[in-house]
């Protein structure tokens, strides 16, 4: 349930899976979420990587779209 406009950390992991079967499939996805527990993981590296290039108001109005 949101509270504000805010969701809470349990919709957003159930979201973000979904997101994640959606996109890879269910067997991929476990696989992705199980791979961030065995590798140490920089989530820090992994955005400068991995993600868009983006300033704080760009990603803000993406995540609220």
């Amino acid at each position: 349930m949101e509270r504000n406009g805010v969701k809470t950390d349990s919709e957003i992991r159930a979201e973000g899976m979904a997101a994640l079967v959606s996109a890879l499939g269910a067997v991929e996805a476990e696989r992705f979420v199980a791979s961030l527990s065995r590798e140490r993981f920089d989530y820090t590296e992994w955005r400068r990587t991995h993600l868009p290039q983006m300033g704080f108001t760009e990603l803000s109005k993406r995540a609220s779209d």
